[in-house]
């Protein structure tokens, strides 16, 4: 046993010689060791990826907490928001109830109202938009640039600066054609439709010119003309972008306030953006309760529209990158 220790000890010395000579540190060499102990693994998580955790919570608390505030107010029966800083202290369905069944203020109306323009307007958007898209797209003619530089720049100017204007022209477009003009349904449709038709364009603008020429080229050779090749053609590879249109073009309609107060005027044909606020505009007494049930159920069709087209803006967008 000893002579196994004094050659253990012999050799040992020797490698370490060997390792001085070759100008190395036996223990640097050595692969390091990871000290033992749970507080360093978790400063190492927390350095690594945990402080990507926890801002991920605060921005999802930052995120989900007015909405949550929204519902509770909307179940709480008392009709104001001084009893909903407790988040569920009371809970019941009477808001719902007393907006549904009110006489002065007809929410279901505004429903109806909100969704058949939002409707009309997110396919008249995505219409006219995809035809002014493929024109600048695949057609050259003279004015086109000039055409494109417009759509911006009149971009940069808000609507809000062209309320007075479009308040006098539909008024005296009423006169002439009553149907189209001030608090008519199809007056605010053609407004919206003028005010996002630039945008819009310029949007699916940039998409169409993804899709490869070769494609129309080779249609034209089978005797396709332009008319064809959008409608059966263009139109299903360009679909991610018609979904993503359509539904910010809804989104906006319905939460727009200023363009639907100044042109609609009867209390059966507003929307629900200028109807909800009737609720809380009376200064002896506002039924916050009802208005958070109002925006909880106008939040609703939002939501069906987005899921129905998750896998068209997730999915579809992302292909569309790389045609």
């Amino acid at each position: 046993m000893s002579d196994f220790k004094r050659i253990t000890a012999a050799e040992s010395a020797l490698i370490e010689g060997e390792f001085l000579a070759a100008g190395l540190d036996k223990e640097a060499t050595r692969p390091p060791r990871a000290p033992s102990g749970r507080p360093f693994k978790f400063r190492r998580w927390f350095r690594e990826t945990g402080w990507r955790h926890l801002v991920g919570v605060v921005l999802v608390v930052y995120a989900v907490l007015p909405l949550v505030y929204v519902l509770s107010a909307s179940l709480n029966p008392n009709g104001t928001l001084t009893g909903s800083n407790e988040l569920f202290s009371a809970i019941g369905l009477d808001s719902y109830v007393r907006l549904l069944n009110s006489d002065a203020y007809p929410y279901k109306n505004w429903f109806v109202n909100t969704l058949v323009i939002g409707a009309i307007t997110a396919v008249c958007t995505v219409f006219l938009g995809a035809l002014a898209a493929y024109s600048f797209s695949r057609m050259r003619f003279t004015g086109r640039r000039m055409g494109l530089l417009s759509l911006v720049l009149v971009q940069m100017f808000p609507q809000l600066l062209a309320v007075v204007a479009i308040y006098l022209l539909m008024t005296a477009i009423g006169d002439i054609f009553p149907a189209i003009g001030l608090n008519t349904h199809a007056g605010l449709i053609l407004v919206y439709l003028g005010g996002a038709l630039g945008v819009n364009t310029y949007l699916m603008y940039g998409f169409f010119n993804t899709i490869p020429t070769s494609i129309d080229e080779a249609a034209k050779i089978d005797g396709a003309g332009h008319a064809r090749i959008f409608f059966t053609i263009i139109l299903r590879l360009v679909a991610p972008i018609l979904a993503v249109v359509g539904l910010l073009s809804f989104i906006s309609v319905t939460n727009d306030f200023v363009i639907a107060s100044v042109i609609l005027i009867d209390p059966e044909k507003l929307t629900l953006a200028v109807g909800l606020y009737r609720l809380v505009s009376n200064p002896n007494y506002a039924d916050w309760s009802a208005f958070s049930a109002g925006a909880v159920m106008a939040a609703i069709p939002i939501m069906v529209l987005f899921f129905l087209l998750q896998k068209y803006i997730v999915g579809g967008l992302t292909a569309g990158s790389v045609k």
